[in-house]
Formats: C-alpha cells, structure tokens, sequence
C-alpha cells in the first residue's frame, strides 16, 4: 500500500519523488473487452482504492483513501456498498486492511491526510490501526501508533492473533501482540529506513516458511524478516530483478507470494534462498496499490492515487468510476 506521511510537507516531497501513475452511481458487473478481466466498480467520487483484503467466503473489502470508510464487495453479484463508514471509530483515510477471521476482526490502518483533501470527519490527528467487526463492521479497538509521524500502511497477522503493520514513515515493523493495547517494535532496520521525501515500508506478509517479508516502495525492496519462536531474527534484502515502487504483497503458494508494483503491474514473486524472481501476470493497471486472492482469481484494486496526492500538476481527473480487478490465475501461477 503506497504511503505518505499523514502530514502535508511530507507528502507533499513524496509525490514529487515517488508517486506513479481507474461514483457515485450503482455498482457495476461487467467484462472489459476482447475478454480482459472482470471489475466491480466502487462507490464514492473521490474513493482512490488503497488496499483490498477477502474473507474465507470469498467477501473483499476495499480501503477508501480519498472517501474514507471500507467497501464490502461480492465477486460473484459485483454488488458493493459502504461497510463501515467514513469516520467510525475516528477514522481517516483508510490505507491497509486486512481480514482476520481467527479473530473475526476486520483490521484497518488509518491516516490523517485531511490537509491533502483525505476525510475529515474523523477525530484522529494521527496514525492508529482500527478493529472493526468482520461481520458487521461495528467498532472493536483503536490503537494508536508511536510515534508522532508514523504512517500505518500495510498489515498482516501471525498464528497467534498478533497483528503486524509497516511503519512507512520509520524504519519499524510494529507487532500488536494479541489482546494488547500498545505496540511493540518487532524489527528495525537502517534498510527500512525512507529516503527524505520518499516512501519506506509498505507491504508485509508471512512466507509459507514462517518468515515475515516486506517490500519498501521508494526503495524497489524486497526484504526477509526470519522468525524464530514469535522473535525477529536476520533482515535479509533478497536479491533479483529490479521492482518499481512494490506496493501490496500476499501469499499465493509455496514460497511464492502476488505483488503488484505501482509502475502497473500485478507479479508472481517466487522465493529461492535470498534471492527472487518477478514474473508479470497482468500490465496495465493505473497506479495498482493492492492485491488479494480468492481461489484462482486475485483481485486488484486500482488506486490512481497521482490524481489524489499532486494537485499542482493539474493533470485532469481519474477515470470514474474507481474499479477493483479480476484477474485469472491458472494452475501454474496458483502453486
């Protein structure tokens, strides 16, 4: 999930370095021409999709970085509406989030960027990881994050209920140790560390190995974390091909996870020791943020997220409606 700092100056030099470059009205179900992929078109004007996430059932939810609020979709109907809205639990803009069925808890990261045209409903001034009820969408907890800068941007959880989240603004890896409500870093890393202006840490997943990996996004990084009995151990920088701004990163198979690049594009990235490969499965995307997957199709959400953060390029306004994607895997890209 691309990050930028809840504060203006901040954001204002990251779209200058790292932002690359899609409603108001009913859903829509429809395929796109000479057979391309299956969308689901997403309510609010000024949604800019930031991440997606599914249920076991095959249920996808949609963080709204410009509306604010979770959409809740059907990939069978397309039907889409407001699942928890703008401003509940004091929330912002929503970047990460994550289904957590062991704890039937929908996780959520919020960001103040009200001063960038984001939600300003909310009573938040900072960043907090929200909890709401995965079935109703009802308020569970807030916790904040430490640090008076911090930027929440991408989530995942481990066996034990612990909830993981990228610190983009810091060079941390946060864990809310289950039943907690305070965070405690889990690794740090100068390598995680954001350049002035830029993006630093973004996606995060486990490894079918146990491991936590992260990409950074101004960095083009893809990172090992080992873990040993719920403890950080070596941060690898694993080695391959070059990745333009790596945003969302989900387990797809063995030692293999999905990842889209913001440059356009949704990728197979399989793991061999420290070092990787990238192989494209669908171009074309404007600004992708994030994938999930639900059987043998991943869903894209497109975020176009350069319309929402550079407003001094005057550079006309994103294609509406704001759309999630299906994209096919076969059996090969599944294993």
């Amino acid at each position: 999930m691309l990050m930028v700092s809840s504060y203006p100056s901040f954001a204002s030099r990251l779209t200058q370095t790292v932002i690359a470059t899609a409603l108001f009205s009913s859903v829509l179900w429809m395929t796109t021409a000479d057979a391309g992929p299956l969308s689901i078109a997403l309510p609010g004007a000024r949604a800019f999709p930031e991440s997606i996430t599914s249920a076991r059932d095959g249920t996808l939810f949609i963080g709204r970085l410009g509306d604010g609020g979770i959409i809740r979709a059907n990939p069978r109907t397309g039907k889409a509406s407001l699942f928890v809205a703008p401003g509940a639990s004091g929330s912002r803009s929503i970047t990460g989030v994550f289904a957590d069925e062991a704890s039937k808890t929908l996780w959520a990261c919020s960001n103040d960027l009200s001063a960038l045209g984001g939600p300003s409903g909310g009573r938040d001034r900072g960043s907090a990881l929200k909890g709401f009820d995965l079935r109703t969408g009802a308020p569970k907890l807030s916790v904040a994050l430490p640090g008076p800068n911090a930027f929440c941007n991408d989530i995942a959880v481990d066996a034990r209920g612990a909830v993981y989240v990228t610190d983009s603004a810091a060079p941390n890896v946060l864990r809310l140790p289950a039943r907690a409500s305070t965070f405690e870093v889990f690794a740090s890393n100068p390598q995680f560390l954001p350049k002035p202006g830029s993006a630093g840490l973004d996606g995060i997943a486990f490894g079918t190995d146990g491991n936590l990996y992260v990409t950074t996004y101004a960095g083009g990084g893809l990172f090992r974390i080992d873990v040993d009995r719920g403890r950080a151990g070596r941060v690898t920088k694993l080695h391959g091909p070059p990745l333009t701004l790596p945003d969302g990163l989900r387990p797809l198979g063995q030692k293999s996870f999905l990842l889209v690049e913001g440059a356009g594009s949704l990728d197979r990235v399989d793991v061999e020791g420290d070092g990787f490969t990238a192989a494209p499965i669908r171009s074309g995307f404007r600004t992708p943020t994030s994938v999930t997957r639900v059987d043998s199709t991943a869903w894209v959400s497109e975020g176009q997220l350069s319309f929402f953060f550079d407003h001094s390029r005057n550079r006309g306004s994103p294609s509406l409606p704001f759309r999630i994607y299906a994209v096919p895997l076969s059996k090969g890209q599944t294993q």
